[in-house]
């Protein structure tokens, strides 16, 4: 991992998955961006580098396990690179890709449904339902937690029908840490939380955030939030919505609208700026 870029030059991608998934959620753009010509690696989150079958086995490695490990875990990947990646997350995944856009890590970032960082305040109903297998447990901030086939389809595929949604629950699902759940729905509450990053950061890359019309987990209205409250930032920030789409949109049927976008988009801002870009 000494280099970021491949032979002919186009930007190595690190695509970061979220909670309740793994690497394989990404399987369809690894290959898609590989073919494109680009250099693709989609890092486990720490201790969770084995497969899917071994992980719902034995999920005590991720007891615990919060948004500072994962965002010092991808910073050392990244800070081992010659150059800035692009840095593209899904769900929590587009929380550590802000974190690290923060600490001026990667070149373009895009977070795909993203939770919530500190100061984003609005709670949906459905995102409330949606991480209550958590969120109604204090005890569940220390250890993992396994979603059931019903709140996996409320929560990630509510657009499909209960046979696709059952096949994408036992090709994808693990159980996954609490914590990260905690350490959003109580980051207002506190001065320095694990969510925080600079809103008002000018000299950060642009950052695209990408919201599914139809998600449960993290809808538009709270998307557009997170967008919001970068206006006192100098640097690019665009939102934008993909119509009746679920959380799990990066692999459910038509994800390749998704990915082209979120490439298209970060190659297009593949420099720091420092103008702003209207909402």
């Amino acid at each position: 991992m000494n280099s970021a870029n491949s032979p002919d030059g186009r930007s190595t991608i690190v695509l970061i998955h979220g909670l309740w998934l793994t690497p394989r959620a990404w399987e369809h753009w690894i290959d898609r961006y590989s073919r494109a010509g680009h250099r693709v690696i989609a890092p486990a989150w720490p201790g969770m580098d084995g497969e899917v079958k071994a992980l719902r086995a034995d999920p005590s490695i991720m007891n615990g396990v919060g948004v500072a490990e994962v965002a010092e875990h991808y910073e050392k990947i990244i800070r081992g690179m010659r150059t800035p990646p692009i840095l593209i997350g899904h769900s929590f995944g587009g929380v550590i890709v802000q974190i690290l856009l923060d600490r001026g890590l990667g070149h373009a970032g895009v977070a795909i449904a993203p939770a919530p960082v500190k100061g984003v305040f609005r709670l949906p109903v459905s995102s409330l339902r949606a991480a209550f297998p958590v969120l109604g447990n204090p005890a569940n901030r220390g250890r993992t937690v396994t979603l059931s086939p019903k709140q996996w389809h409320y929560g990630f595929t509510n657009t499909l029908d209960e046979a696709a949604s059952m096949a994408a629950y036992h090709r994808y699902h693990v159980p996954s840490s609490g914590r990260p759940l905690w350490q959003a729905a109580t980051a207002n509450l506190l001065p320095h939380p694990a969510t925080k990053v600079d809103l008002r950061n000018g000299t950060r890359a642009p950052l695209l955030i990408i919201a599914g019309g139809s998600d449960h987990t993290a809808p538009p209205a709270l998307n557009r939030e997170n967008y919001r409250r970068y206006d006192r930032s100098s640097a690019i920030t665009d939102y934008k919505v993909f119509p009746h789409r679920p959380h799990l949109t990066i692999a459910v049927p038509g994800w390749e609208a998704v990915a082209d976008y979120a490439l298209g988009w970060a190659t297009k801002h593949d420099t720091t700026h420092l103008e702003t870009t209207p909402a």
